[in-house]
């Protein structure tokens, strides 16, 4: 199902604890703005945990019944919290068996956004559990990925979204979404370059800076003139480029970074940068590819 002019919907992973719905709050009031329809998927992995040695395993197609009524009943109550928020968007569901990062990347590729949770998990948890499918997600997914976190901060007023830059192509796709994304909600926008010094230093550090301000005012330069109503900022900082990001969206409305590219910030793949903030923002994080 997509929107009738071609657009694709916005595609949402639902979890099966109903008290975690920011992520699905995020995606339905984000599809209300666009005037999109919500792609509602729960996916279902394989039956390799949650017995004891020695106990006697369900037969086969128990276990997939069983699964499959309870994944149809977590869709059920999904759909009718939209109906309950935004009743004028349009929901579809996807009752999908797979790991939830494979399921999501298949359905990413007709998709505007894929959106999913986060709760902060250390980097070994990141690694061993099913759950997470933020980094997968956000390493092969074609299209834009919503990274919400739980629970939800307190945004600052004025509303702001904070997007960063390092001169590259994918830096400017961040910057397009960016703009977009303030403008829908009536935000501004902080434009960040982060100067992350080499180790043995540089010879003129202050021509270094003027060097980030003019690649940033480059890389932003018309997209005012696109979206009027967005007061935007430019910032050139000094320090490591995750730091200085995720410090600089403690209250921000979300975060807007590229997935690969390099430029400003020296000697880091920005694919290193994401992840950095995927794991430390307490705001959404949005991760655009090119």
């Amino acid at each position: 199902m997509s929107a009738g002019d071609g657009r694709g919907p916005i595609v949402v992973g639902v979890d099966r604890d109903p008290s975690k719905r920011l992520a699905l709050a995020w995606a339905v009031d984000e599809a209300d703005r666009r005037g999109l329809p919500v792609r509602l998927v729960h996916a279902q992995g394989v039956p390799t945990g949650g017995y004891r040695s020695g106990e006697v395993r369900p037969s086969w197609e128990e276990w997939n019944r069983t699964l499959h009524e309870e994944g149809a009943e977590v869709l059920k109550e999904a759909v009718a919290f939209v109906e309950s928020r935004r009743p004028s968007v349009e929901a579809s569901t996807v009752l999908a068996e797979g790991e939830p990062a494979w399921v999501l990347r298949e359905e990413a590729g007709n998709a505007s956004l894929v959106v999913v949770g986060s709760w902060h998990l250390s980097t070994r948890r990141e690694l061993f559990t099913s759950a997470a499918v933020a980094l997968p997600l956000t390493a092969h997914a074609p299209c834009p990925v919503v990274v919400v976190p739980e629970p939800e901060h307190i945004t600052q007023e004025p509303a702001y979204f904070v997007v960063g830059v390092d001169g590259s192509a994918h830096a400017a796709a961040a910057v397009d979404l960016a703009f977009e994304e303030a403008a829908l909600r009536g935000a501004a926008l902080r434009a960040l370059y982060v100067w992350h010094p080499p180790l043995l230093g540089v010879l003129d550090e202050d021509a270094a800076v003027r060097e980030c301000r003019r690649v940033l005012s480059e890389t932003v330069a018309g997209r005012t003139a696109t979206h009027p109503d967005v007061e935007l900022h430019h910032e050139v900082v000094r320090g490591h480029p995750v730091r200085a990001l995720t410090e600089a969206s403690e209250h921000a409305l979300g975060l807007v970074v590229g997935t690969r590219g390099h430029g400003g910030f020296t000697g880091m793949l920005l694919g290193s940068v994401s992840q950095g903030v995927l794991h430390h923002a307490h705001c959404p994080v949005i991760t655009v590819p090119v």
